[in-house]
């Protein structure tokens, strides 16, 4: 026996230090990418010496003899930082992922590669001034240096996750920044899904309860359109698709996560300071790390400071000593589908308003890891590319002999959105800055404005001409073929809405609708919001003047008016209406429940109970209200929609009747459908969060998922790689986290503002901003989420443009020197 355990204890001795050493070498061989922000480094590309000076937060400040040294540094730090992060975006736009990760990625290749977005970016290259141009040139030489050192350097090729997905790597090009660009613009642009959407349900309901489960904007009036179903033939068994793989490395967000953002800005009348303030808070996808990247470039014109994203060299949100700008989404309509005719008789040929025409066509072949090859047959209409059926789930309103098309500004092969950009970012004043946007094409956005004496904000982007007459106003599929429902250009930039200096001294948007015109010059029938600017108007007229503190505090608001609003409405009837209940019980639990909330003002705080019994509330009502109406497509509705529950609880237009269930023989009140969902949610918080209601926290199941794309569903790497953060704010608060509505986590904070943003003109320097989680995109690194405690909680870094405050506490200055 002995003998025995000995050789076990040497066995379990050997397994133990091999375990150790192979944590080991893993962690050298990870730790050898970490760059060394104190370094010298020789390089091609430059005219003069260039210091990247690091702060204490890691943000890079670029000090240098010329623009275009400045712009080369610029992609020298992002590729020091997101050199993994960079070549994703990059191959994500190519439709090349499946080259590293085989079938799993098959879908979104295909996609992209329909979209042809990378070979627009090419093309777009030559429509840009002659200042870009070189800044583009400028920027990939850094990038390119970067990659260079690391080939030469032995860096542990450039990022850990190189080692698990290894391969070559071409230099940066400047179409590679073109087309990150218009990722953006994939990952912020909806209309298509909605268009699909709206085609669905009205397929299986009549157009009272299409206005109900679809709301428009409250206050905006719609002239009443033709159903889908008039408009196509032979539609009977359509309208129903599978629900759409959802992967963290496809751009295509889901319908109520594609763009949201706040900004507002305060004239010199509005302002306790003598000039203007402005907040940004721009929404997208949260991850691992940020797609935020902070960095401050001192440009010939004077210093600049934002958040800019790796692979474009451009300060997208920030200031100058002049001018600050934030962004959100305009909502702005730049999408059509089309239903496309294809010839009986000729397959390669489709209807148009002058008869039948070839398809243009080509074969594309996408290469696939541990696979066969596919090759894709891509086909084009005057109107766009043809998409498959499955594709934004176009196969469900698509008839027999025809094939859907996309129309979007984003296949624009003029697409200057970048020279406006980097022109905007050097402006010196408002009027000069509403003219650079003037070139921005796709995406289009909202952009606030605010120099030292002036506010304003602009929608920027290409705006589809259509006919007065289209079929749909652009709402539902229309056929391709007939001539009013097809584009005619764009309307003159000069028309786009624009707002200076209003009278009340203050502008901003929330993503609400922002002008009340007849189509065609609507901008559009679907807002991304009419909830949050309710609180925002309120927290920005009950204050005379405001200050960079009073901003800041509405940014991070987190009070819902949705809650304040709903639940007077839905619980009507149940407040202090039950009987006497034994402890333990439902009916007993329900009580405690609404007491709870009948005492709450409506924060979303991540430590308290009632915001999680709310929203649990909510979500299981709407189910209720709309699954046996909707049946399958239900499941396309997993976000609460205020608008809806509103509706049906003050009968407008005959809503209740969603209230009643029509496979029961009983008629069902609203009433009773609060109250059960009201169980439902509390027996369904029972089984997933603890059966006491008064110890309920909202941050439990409010968490932020900073998940890493690739890795962060691995098992014992997701531990290291992914961030998760209990976090308060909701869906509709101005301090918004976005639910995913997906089980069994239908809470977590999935879109949320990863960059926040305070400028103060009468004080640049006490500007402040902050990241979601860190500057390198590293695992290693402790600068890969040491920003996320802080945007947590709600705190900033500083947002200056002083050279001593970033040398004084600098953890690191890289010094580039030019090759002789």
């Amino acid at each position: 026996m002995a003998f025995l355990f000995r050789w076990l204890l040497r066995l379990a001795s050997l397994l133990v230090f091999l375990a150790v050493g192979a944590f080991a070498l893993t962690y050298y061989f990870a730790a050898r990418s970490l760059p060394d922000y104190d370094a010298t480094y020789t390089v091609t590309g430059i005219d003069a010496p260039i210091e990247i000076v690091r702060d204490n937060a890691n943000v890079p400040h670029i000090f240098g003899q010329s623009n275009n040294d400045i712009f080369f540094a610029l992609g020298y730090a992002h590729a020091q930082d997101r050199m993994w992060q960079m070549t994703m975006l990059r191959r994500t736009i190519q439709g090349r992922l499946s080259e590293l990760f085989g079938e799993r990625t098959l879908p979104i290749d295909r996609f992209m590669r329909r979209l042809n977005l990378y070979n627009h970016a090419i093309r777009s290259v030559d429509a840009q001034d002659e200042e870009t141009t070189l800044a583009l040139r400028a920027y990939s030489d850094g990038v390119n240096a970067w990659f260079a050192e690391v080939n030469k350097g032995a860096r542990g090729r450039g990022a850990p996750e190189m080692w698990l997905f290894n391969h070559a790597i071409a230099p940066w090009e400047p179409a590679d920044s073109l087309a990150v660009m218009k990722l953006m613009a994939v990952q912020l642009s909806g209309h298509a899904s909605y268009e699909v959407l709206r085609a669905r349900v009205s397929l299986v309901t009549d157009e009272d309860r299409l206005r109900d489960i679809l709301p428009d904007d409250p206050t905006q009036a719609i002239a009443e359109l033709p159903e889908y179903a008039s408009l196509m033939n032979d539609l009977s068994g359509f309208g129903f698709a599978a629900a759409p793989v959802s992967d963290p490395l496809s751009p295509i967000r889901p319908r109520n996560l594609a763009g949201a953002s706040n900004a507002w800005a305060a004239g010199i009348s509005r302002s306790a300071t003598g000039s203007t303030l402005l907040a940004n808070d721009p929404h997208m996808q949260l991850t691992a790390p940020t797609l935020w990247y902070l960095a401050r470039l001192e440009l010939e014109r004077g210093g600049v400071i934002g958040g800019t994203i790796p692979g474009m060299p451009i300060v997208l949100v920030g200031r100058n000593v002049d001018l600050g700008w934030g962004l959100t989404s305009s909502y702005l309509d730049d999408q059509d589908l089309y239903i496309e005719e294809v010839n009986p008789d000729n397959p390669n040929q489709y209807r148009t308003p002058d008869g039948w025409a070839d398809f243009e066509a080509r074969d594309s072949i996408i290469n696939v890891k541990d696979g066969i090859a596919e090759t894709l047959k891509l086909r084009w209409t005057t109107n766009g590319p043809v998409l498959s059926p499955d594709q934004l789930q176009v196969g469900a309103v698509t008839p027999a002999g025809h094939v859907t098309s996309l129309a979007w500004t984003a296949f624009s092969d003029q697409d200057t959105s970048m020279s406006a950009a980097i022109s905007m970012m050097q402006a010196s004043s408002v009027t000069d800055a509403v003219e650079a946007t003037r070139g921005i094409v796709a995406p289009s956005q909202n952009i606030t404005l605010a120099d030292r004496n002036n506010v304003a904000m602009v929608v920027a982007g290409a705006n589809p001409n259509r006919s007065a007459e289209h079929q749909s106003q652009g709402r539902i599929p229309t056929f391709g073929y007939l001539a009013e429902n097809r584009w005619d250009g764009f309307m003159p930039t000069d028309e786009n809405p624009s707002f200076l200096n209003p009278n009340t001294g203050l502008i901003g948007n929330t993503n609400n609708k922002t002008i009340e015109q007849p189509f065609p010059d609507h901008i559009s029938f679907r807002w991304g919001d009419t909830q949050r600017v309710q609180r925002w108007e309120r927290l920005m007229q009950t204050r005379e003047v405001h200050t960079r503190d009073s901003f800041i505090e509405a940014q991070l608001d987190s009070v819902s008016f949705t809650a304040r609003s709903l639940l007077p409405l839905v619980g009507a009837d149940l407040w202090f209406t039950s009987d006497a209940a034994p402890e333990g019980t439902i009916e007993r639990r329900r009580q405690e429940a609404l007491q709870l909330l009948a005492d709450w003002n409506g924060e979303m705080n991540e430590h308290l109970p009632e915001p999680l019994i709310y929203a649990a509330w909510m979500r299981e009502l709407q189910d209720r209200l709309i699954r046996d109406d909707l049946g399958m497509l239900a499941q396309e509705f997993k976000h609460v929609d205020p608008v809806f529950i509103e509706r049906v609880f003050r009968d407008t237009d005959g809503a209740s009747a969603w209230c009643d269930v029509i496979q029961s023989a009983p008629v069902e009140t609203c009433t009773d459908i609060a109250r059960q969902s009201l169980e439902d949610a509390l027996i369904w918080l029972d089984e997933n969060y603890g059966s006491t209601v008064a110890t309920l926290r909202w941050g439990d199941a409010h968490e932020a998922t900073h998940d890493h794309p690739v890795l962060g569903t691995a098992p014992l790497l997701n531990w290291f790689v992914n961030i998760r953060q209990s976090t308060s704010g909701g869906d509709n608060t101005l301090q918004r986290g976005r639910t995913s509505g997906l089980d069994p986590y239908p809470f977590h904070n999935v879109h949320a503002a990863g960059y926040r943003g305070v400028y103060d003109f009468a004080d640049p320097d006490s500007s402040v901003f902050i990241s979601a989680t860190g500057q390198s995109g590293h695992p290693l690194s402790r600068y890969y989420d040491n920003l996320g405690e802080l945007w947590r909680r709600g705190e900033y870094i500083p947002m200056s443009l002083d050279p001593a405050l970033a040398r004084g506490a600098a953890l690191g200055v890289t010094t580039l020197i030019p090759e002789e």
